[in-house]
């Protein structure tokens, strides 16, 4: 443990916590002071000056990060028998409808991303119990609810992401990993903050973008300059 704590104090000695960075110094040094031995995530924590207990304020949605997630995202297709093998040629790891709902409901959740039709809802809505808290639910707002699951496992293969804001108004997302070059990350990330700034509510008062902060998963945090992005 010892020698993990030294290359964290050496990690923490190269960010100067009173000095707010651009996103592409930031990408940089993150990429410079991460500890872990894997590729790891990196994620985006953005502090938005919204409530979401108001129903209009509790921001959700999708984006399509140009270089993609570096990570291969396991999807379940929840569809009808004649939908099975379309889904599975865009690319889907499962497709079908009651065995798979049978093995969630024994405890199976072993996907990132799973995507239903329509017309097969009412089915999957009785293992909501399971799907909700993981936050695996199919949602129409996310576009993971559609007749045209070949297109939704697609995007979701290429790169697409979703993201929902926490009680604390703050946004959680990995925007790539430390082996993708500064600019490809910071490319992702001011994707993803374009479209928040898009989604903005028209009742937020004050601040919007309150902070940005950029980690992987085991360096410090570094904290972006809000008046530097895009």
């Amino acid at each position: 443990m010892a020698k993990v704590g030294k290359k964290r104090a050496a990690a923490n000695a190269k960010i100067d916590d009173t000095k707010l960075y651009t996103l592409e110094e930031a990408m940089a040094l993150v990429k410079e002071v991460n500890v872990a031995k894997f590729d790891a995530s990196v994620d985006l924590h953005i502090r938005l000056g919204i409530d979401p207990r108001k129903a209009d304020q509790a921001l959700r949605g999708t984006v399509s990060l140009p270089h993609g997630t570096g990570k291969t995202k396991r999807v379940l297709v929840f569809c009808t028998p004649d939908k099975e093998e379309e889904a599975k040629a865009a690319g889907a790891d499962y497709a079908g409808l009651d065995e798979y709902i049978q093995k969630v409901q024994d405890g199976w959740t072993d996907v990132d991303v799973v995507i239903a039709m329509p017309q097969v809802m009412a089915k999957v809505g009785r293992i909501g119990r399971v799907l909700g808290p993981r936050g695996l639910m199919p949602n129409p707002k996310t576009g993971t609810v559609t007749p045209n699951v070949a297109d939704a496992v697609a995007e979701v293969k290429k790169g697409k992401i979703s993201f929902r804001v926490d009680k604390y108004g703050i946004i959680h997302s990995s925007v790539g990993r430390v082996s993708f070059e500064p600019n490809k990350l910071a490319d992702n990330a001011n994707e993803l903050l374009s479209t928040l700034i898009r989604m903005k509510p028209s009742t937020a008062k004050g601040t919007y973008m309150k902070s940005v902060t950029v980690a992987s998963t085991m360096s410090p945090g570094v904290k972006v300059d809000t008046k530097s992005l895009r």
